[in-house]
């Protein structure tokens, strides 16, 4: 046979065929880099081989109109294959976006120095706005925001004049007040909202001189005067340890009315009186009663309890606002008329300390109402004058107490000093052998001791669930992931186990938040105070808890979903119930961070996206964000909505991609000035 000569083997077809592929393929790289370089498609490539690495197109980041395109694109739309309970998209992949770069870089500058060395050093004065968070806004008429190939058109709001700057809406309708038929009972500090058409429509303003807040943990010892201007607090506790003020800041002692010489002496006093308290362990979750300034919640934070420091808007009514600027989980709530807006045995221990309430009145309904949120089980820890002084008037109260708490089969567990504490029953076997007739009765089987909005209070005992709901928890940080009893008496419309939607949603929320660390750097904010505006069973909080975010969560379940707050607060989270269609109890600018979840797809049908945006502004801190993660059709008005706000927003897709149902909006508040 003749061998094949190398003209011979060029003129073979398999090789003229090899040839032209490696050609062809050779041309449409470069072809495919000059279009992508180019700008006009986003091209992601991802590599499994390690190191990892994604590399994004120049697109990334630009906004488009979403609405024109999704309408284009109707036939390739994805389908929701999220949980019917919380329809909410898939964690965000991918680097971080220019707003956020921008806003980490605005933290870096705010929040370290450079030394000498090169090194960051983070000693140093706190307070000044970076130039770049800060923004002109005045109050100008008829301006419109928005591109003009949107569908939605929001005209800029105006500030709210320098009179409102610490209104809250429903604590201060002053109108509702006059027209009250009684104010014996505390009605006048309860919810009177303003009615349609009369709530919030501006911006309201911060005080003058309004600085950056103090970083927690130093937030605890002191704050800005500017950010809290108001110093009767100081002439009037001043000699109590709670508050002083020096130079151009507030400090707190961390002292109290019956505790002067520092709450940590304090609470350790209480564990002493009763060791099964055991806080961070059995004591998880603590409601402080007219609570001041709220050290005795801030010093129980190092101790792993969370504690919800409570006091109404009255002589003091600044008390509540000290207590969120330190950081500390706080609620303007009263004992009046209406159930707090906690589910019932939510609390390991609650505490009153010279709280000034008259337990007794009423055959004791403020004490009952105590009764319902106390876990069985629980403590009522009370330090006041009747406890330990010797007058005839001050004694009769006494005697009314141990008489009414009796009674209520509570157990008289410890006196000492000043403190007296109660034990609440593990189950009815005591009341159930109670005499016939003896005051107060047992509440109707048919009564939901879970249902607080806009509910009377009652003079009855709330009985405990035969089954141990509530009563049977595990210690804490145990609980945090254990799917409670009371999971099965949520009611709610769920094709899963209820069980498998509590670790479904907490695997959720692990995801989505890991991702956020990753790729947009969260550990590097500022986030103390946060607020969860539609939280289901808690797993967002328990997803920071878990990635070591030194902050605290208020859960708030909103009134137009099931409730579950009491599988929230047997996790060993703090929640609340709201609806979003009205104001929230809270000063302005107490939180650092809103999330809201698929929140305005839900509460659009109900009340309009401005009323609830305009609520965020106003409980939002100038440097804050706000998360929104929720479907298409209602970004346009959220987007247009929050830039006639002030707000620098960006929209970012899922990891579902362009064509999902679903985005993500990220807010930076800025710090407008008249």
């Amino acid at each position: 046979m003749k061998p094949l000569t190398n003209v011979d083997l060029f003129k073979t077809p398999l090789v003229v065929k090899i040839t032209a592929c490696v050609l062809i393929f050779i041309t449409f790289f470069y072809l495919g880099r000059h279009w992508s370089s180019n700008g006009y498609q986003q091209l992601i490539f991802f590599s499994s081989a390690p190191p990892k690495s994604v590399a994004i197109s120049p697109n990334f980041g630009k906004s488009f109109n979403i609405t024109a395109l999704i309408s284009q694109n109707q036939s390739q739309s994805v389908p929701d294959k999220t949980l019917s309970l919380a329809p909410l998209p898939p964690p965000m992949t991918g680097q971080s976006s220019p707003m956020d770069q921008s806003s980490q870089s605005d933290t870096n500058q705010t929040f370290g120095i450079v030394d000498s060395d090169g090194r960051m050093n983070d000693d140093f004065e706190v307070g000044e706005f970076d130039p770049e968070v800060v923004e002109d806004w005045g109050n100008e008429t008829g301006v419109e925001s928005g591109e003009k190939d949107v569908r939605v058109r929001v005209k800029r709001f105006e500030l709210c004049p320098e009179s409102m700057r610490e209104y809250i809406p429903c604590l201060d309708n002053v109108d509702a007040i006059k027209r009250l038929n009684s104010t014996e009972r505390g009605e006048k500090y309860e919810r009177h909202c303003p009615g349609e058409g009369k709530g919030l429509n501006c911006l309201v303003p911060p005080p003058k001189g309004y600085r950056q807040p103090i970083p927690w943990p130093r937030s605890r010892d002191e704050v800005w005067y500017s950010n809290v201007p108001h110093s009767r607090l100081v002439e009037d506790k001043g000699g109590q340890n709670w508050i002083s003020k020096e130079k151009d800041k507030f400090k707190f002692p961390g002292g109290g009315t019956q505790f002067i010489h520092g709450a940590n002496q304090y609470l350790d006093q209480i564990n002493k009186m009763v060791p099964d308290i055991a806080f961070g362990s059995h004591t998880r979750v603590v409601l402080d009663v007219g609570c001041g300034v709220a050290s005795f919640g801030a010093y129980l934070l190092s101790r792993n309890v969370l504690t919800m420091s409570v006091a109404p808007k009255d002589v003091h009514e600044n008390q509540i606002q000290f207590a969120l600027e330190r950081g500390v989980p706080a609620m303007v709530a009263a004992f009046a008329t209406h159930r707090l807006l906690y589910p019932s045995q939510a609390f390991e221990l609650i505490h009153c300390s010279r709280c000034r309430i008259n337990w007794t009145r009423d055959d004791g309904i403020l004490l009952l109402e105590v009764n319902r949120m106390l876990r069985a089980g629980g403590y009522f820890a009370w330090a006041a004058q009747p406890v330990y002084k010797h007058e005839q008037i001050l004694e009769e109260q006494w005697e009314e107490m141990i008489n009414l708490t009796t009674r209520l089969c509570w157990t008289l567990v410890k006196k000492e000093g000043y403190i007296a504490i109660w034990q609440k029953p593990f189950n009815n076997s005591c009341y159930l052998s109670r005499e016939a007739g003896i005051t107060p009765p047992l509440c109707d089987p048919n009564d939901d001791p879970d249902n607080v909005w806009y509910v009377d209070l009652k003079a009855c005992i709330t009985q405990i669930p035969e089954d141990g709901y509530g009563a049977n928890i595990t210690k804490w940080p145990a609980r945090l992931h254990t799917p409670p009893d009371r999971l099965q008496s949520i009611q709610m419309d769920a094709y899963m186990s209820r069980k498998e939607l509590f670790k479904a949603e907490s695997k959720y929320w692990a995801e989505i938040i890991g991702g956020y660390v990753r790729s947009w750097h969260w550990k590097k904010f500022k986030m103390r105070n946060v607020l969860d505006m539609r939280a289901v069973f808690g797993g967002f909080a328990a997803a920071l808890i878990d990635q070591g975010f030194d902050c605290w969560v208020l859960n708030v379940v909103p009134v137009s979903g099931p409730n579950t707050l009491p599988v929230i607060y047997d996790r060993g989270l703090l929640g609340v119930m709201h609806d979003w269609c009205e104001p929230f109890d809270t000063y302005p600018r107490t939180y650092d961070f809103l999330h809201a979840a698929g929140l305005f797809s839900i509460e659009r049908k109900r009340c309009n996206i401005s009323t609830i945006m305009l609520e965020m502004d106003r409980i939002l801190r100038p440097g804050g964000r706000a998360y929104i993660r929720d479907s298409l059709d209602v970004m346009d008005e959220l987007h247009e909505t929050a830039k006639a706000m002030g707000w620098h927003v960006s929209l970012h897709d899922t990891s579902e991609g362009p064509h999902a149902s679903y985005r993500i909006l990220t807010c930076d508040k800025r710090l407008l000035r008249p």
